[in-house]
């Protein structure tokens, strides 16, 4: 991914961070020599050290986990927050519309989880840390035979992180009169993704 330097973002806790807030991601990967995506969540488990490792799995008809041989590259994609900003919003003139996002990229090489212990384990991480917001959280529990078909008809996979890469893309490049502006209309939107990135924005560039 292209990144200026201004734009670059490589903390470690703070990438971490929006990979847990941002954790349904777009996976990329060459299947019989094209490009192919799946978008799925992947949950970012560092119990091992950092930068940590990516666990999911796809349904078993999805020719996408062919490609998890241990030797190719996958790419995995964490979208965050994006919004049109208008050059009107500026006090600095002249200056033209562009567009500010957040975004993190992951690669490294998946294998396969062939064990059905750890498969089973995994979907209930999956599920308990998606339910847990609910005011009454799913138990998981299911009868074991209707379980064991749903483990039949997916392939988990781990991703260790080789190699990760942080753009947030907030206005850096513009004055500080600018970036209040952008972030004051932001923060005005009646869009719910420009709000969001107005609040990163605050966050990163204008805390407190």
């Amino acid at each position: 991914m292209y990144i200026p330097n201004v734009f670059q973002l490589t903390d470690p806790a703070a990438l971490a961070a929006f990979i847990q807030a941002h954790s349904f991601a777009t996976l990329v990967s060459a299947v019989d020599g094209t490009p192919f995506a799946t978008h799925l969540p992947l949950l970012l488990d560092q119990r091992t050290g950092t930068p940590g490792v990516l666990l999911g799995h796809v349904a078993r008809a999805n020719p996408h986990w062919r490609a998890f041989d241990g030797q190719h590259q996958t790419l995995a994609i964490f979208h965050g927050p994006h919004a049109y900003v208008s050059p009107t919003w500026y006090a600095t003139t002249p200056a033209v519309p562009t567009w500010n996002y957040a975004v993190v990229h992951v690669y490294g090489t998946p294998r396969l989880i062939e064990d059905q212990e750890k498969l089973a384990g995994l979907v209930g991480r999956l599920a308990a840390t998606y339910e847990a917001g609910q005011a009454q959280p799913w138990s998981g529990e299911l009868p074991s035979d209707y379980q064991e078909k749903l483990l039949a008809a997916i392939v988990g996979f781990e991703l260790e992180i080789a190699r990760i890469e942080g753009k947030f893309k907030l206005g850096q490049n513009r004055s500080r009169e600018d970036q209040l502006g952008v972030i004051g209309r932001l923060a005005s939107s009646a869009d719910p993704a420009a709000q969001a990135l107005g609040a990163l924005a605050r966050a990163q560039l204008a805390p407190g």
